[in-house]
């Protein structure tokens, strides 16, 4: 434990500062970690950086530098995590918690202390995780199960028109579609009417100006706000714009004026107090928390569905096995029964290896809630952060193979999983702020492709090869597929 005498962090109590913190504040012997070549004065490590790809430039570096590394940029210096040793380190709640970082923080304009965004000493977080977390159980999942149904209907009631023209699917774009209004029908009894419209809806054009908008500040130097004048305006267009949906989402509800049993998230939130001390969500955490969930809960899955369908179609053995389970499991049945979805486990591993490629949510942050060292070889003073890169996590060959790149759904059967560590797949974070929705979006995204390999076969553009654009999230850019309705004959 020498290292351990050499930090001079907070004393316990102390107030960590609040807003970003650099390395250099954290990291005693910032020194040993390693960082790119070539840095430049006042700049930083910006050779060669695309603004547009931090993640895909970070793993670039990822894969020179090694399990723990630095980047800096305009005076910001941020430590790395990939390795599957230190980010098992770094998932120890008792030594670890989670961070907002930059990225995240940049959203709280918009939706402040919603699930998200809190930060850990913010109360809000707890009370709306306690109130909230029944509307994730299995329960509350049966009944949304009717919904998600529904909207996967008009899904292949639209993809079924493109069929029949010879049209190409914008996958992304109908993936969208069809998330948003999954959360937004089970979660707040809300339609938005997206499959009847031509261009996105103006939540969805605002949701993405607002994650792009926070991906931009992640990248510019601190004292750039007078550059992005203009941008900032638009900024707050579209949170205005996103807060106006929301108000009047709940508006309706609070005329309707009906008690539903709880039936929905939005319910939950107007009418449950907490267990214990009898608290209710304020109206202002109520407007943040639907936000967070319209847009958390759909931009990620729609996301994962993508580069599922993407890694689908362009592997046809794979599609091959995946349609004749479904066919097997599901039978003749019109509409698969919610025990059913669970049972396409071919299906899920499909969806699990997509994950691993690109998580959709491509890194999380993790403080240390007291001075530790990282592996037993890297002091952190209290408060000190890494972001865990999961794409690069997910690709550690000493975990994965030799060839963590190549798309293969038996990593995640069941015996390949029991005999990998239990931390090294992390697509929905890690530890009690995880992602709330996770069983929400796993059961949406597998029944979904369950519908759409029962139902068709996947052609991909032979010219196409996957570039991925960054807005906070991940999503395969420009993927279109060509469909052919598959014949009673081929599902037998």
């Amino acid at each position: 434990m020498a290292h351990m005498a050499q930090m001079t962090g907070a004393a316990d109590g102390a107030t960590v500062p609040s807003g970003f913190r650099g390395a250099e504040l954290g990291w005693p012997e910032l020194h040993r970690i390693p960082r790119p070549p070539r840095r430049l004065p006042l700049l930083g490590d910006v050779l060669g950086a695309n603004p547009r790809t931090p993640v895909q430039d970070s793993m670039r570096l990822a894969r020179r530098l090694g399990p723990v590394f630095r980047r800096k940029a305009f005076g910001r210096e941020i430590v790395f995590v990939w390795g599957a040793e230190p980010a098992a380190d770094l998932a120890d709640e008792s030594r670890f918690a989670k961070h907002v970082g930059l990225g995240v923080a940049n959203l709280r304009p918009v939706v402040g202390d919603g699930l998200f965004t809190a930060y850990n000493h913010e109360p809000n977080w707890q009370l709306a995780h306690d109130i909230l977390a029944p509307g994730f159980s299995r329960t509350a999942m049966e009944g949304y199960h009717r919904a998600m149904l529904d909207v996967a209907a008009r899904l292949t009631d639209t993809w079924d028109g493109r069929e029949k023209a010879g049209v190409a699917v914008d996958v992304p774009g109908d993936m969208t579609k069809l998330t948003l209004e999954t959360i937004a029908r089970t979660g707040f009894g809300h339609d938005f009417g997206s499959f009847e419209r031509d261009r996105p809806h103006p939540f969805v054009s605002a949701m993405v100006g607002t994650l792009s908008h926070a991906q931009r500040r992640n990248v510019l130097p601190p004292g750039a706000a007078p550059l992005m004048r203009r941008a900032e305006r638009r900024n707050a267009a579209d949170m205005a714009y996103l807060n106006r949906t929301v108000d009047t989402i709940v508006a309706a509800r609070r005329a309707d004026g009906a008690l539903r049993g709880h039936a929905d998230l939005l319910d939950r939130m107007l009418e449950v107090a907490h267990p214990e001390t009898g608290e209710r969500l304020s109206a202002e955490n109520i407007r943040r928390q639907v936000i967070t969930f319209l847009v958390a809960g759909h931009e990620t899955t729609s996301g994962a569905l993508s580069f599922a369908l993407h890694y689908l179609a362009s592997h046809p053995d794979v599609l091959a096995r995946a349609q004749r389970e479904v066919d097997q499991v599901w039978g003749d049945t019109g509409e698969p029964g919610y025990e059913q979805v669970a049972k396409v486990r071919y299906l899920r591993r499909v969806l699990d290896e997509s994950l691993r490629l690109w998580p959709t949510a491509p890194a999380f942050a993790r403080e240390a809630l007291h001075d530790t060292l990282l592996c037993g070889i890297h002091p952190m003073r209290r408060g000190a952060w890494a972001l865990v890169l999961t794409a690069m996590l997910h690709r550690d060959p000493a975990v994965w193979g030799p060839d963590p790149e190549a798309f293969d759904p038996d990593r995640f059967a069941p015996k390949a999983v029991r005999a990998r560590p239990a931390q090294v797949f992390k697509p929905f974070g890690t530890g009690a702020r995880a992602c709330i929705g996770r069983q929400f979006a796993l059961h949406e995204a597998t029944l979904v492709l369950g519908l759409l390999v029962r139902r068709y076969d996947l052609h991909p553009d032979p010219g196409y090869r996957l570039r991925v654009t960054e807005r906070l999230t991940l999503l395969p850019q420009g993927l279109t597929l060509r469909l052919s309705r598959r014949s009673r004959a081929a599902r037998e």
